[in-house]
């Protein structure tokens, strides 16, 4: 990870195909500009995994397949953001705005995401092993397909559609619902000790918390 003052230091593995997109890096890279506004452009084809980008403007951007391994995104902007299949693996997202962005089969394995924003988010199919959540509350979010293997979570909201594929195996930690479960096309809404038994059943230690408090 580079701090925002050595940014130079560091370079894409790959510059994006689209040439508007790949001199903007090139020209935030050269330190003008300021932080670094992305909006609407295409990325992708793009190799940025190891990058800084703090304060960074990526709304509406075309992210697909976009490799951003180990990326810092502290305090940056992904709404309406397409990372249908990006890699995010041991990504930082602390205090990201990631509200209707889509995230389907993105890998986020090992993410550490704090005051995050995940507001009607598609994430159909995405892969959040290891992951680490406070204070990012799902909210109307698509989970259907996704893995959550060994995730853990902090007095967190998930607050998602989910179905029989989505794996819920080894997390930890405590939630708050209710939860959305479809089974034959029929949705079923789960909360308190229902939807902690429910969890329980499919390999998960977690304890759904009341949130009207003790």
């Amino acid at each position: 990870m580079m701090s925002s003052g050595t940014r130079r230091e560091w370079t894409p593995g790959k510059y994006p195909q689209d040439s508007v997109a790949a001199q903007r890096l090139r020209e935030w890279l050269a330190g003008e500009g300021g932080d670094l506004n992305l909006i609407e452009l295409d990325l992708i084809g793009a190799d940025l995994s190891g990058g800084e980008y703090s304060n960074a403007w990526f709304t509406e951007a075309a992210l697909t397949g976009v490799n951003f391994a180990e990326a810092e995104f502290y305090r940056s902007n992904l709404q309406d953001a397409d990372l249908t299949r990006a890699n995010l693996t041991r990504v930082s997202l602390v205090r990201v705005d990631l509200d209707w962005a889509l995230l389907r089969d993105a890998t986020l394995d090992g993410a550490n995401v704090v005051t995050t924003s995940l507001f009607e988010v598609d994430a159909a199919g995405s892969r959040w092993r290891g992951a680490q959540f406070a204070n990012s509350p799902f909210l109307d979010v698509n989970l259907c397909g996704a893995d959550l293997t060994g995730a853990v979570f902090d007095e967190n909201a998930l607050k998602a559609r989910v179905d029989d594929s989505t794996v819920f195996r080894d997390i930890t930690g405590s939630i708050f619902g209710p939860m959305e479960a479809v089974q034959d096309d029929v949705v079923h809404t789960l909360a308190g000790n229902e939807l902690e038994s429910w969890l329980r059943a499919r390999g998960a230690d977690v304890r759904v918390l009341d949130p009207k408090g003790p």
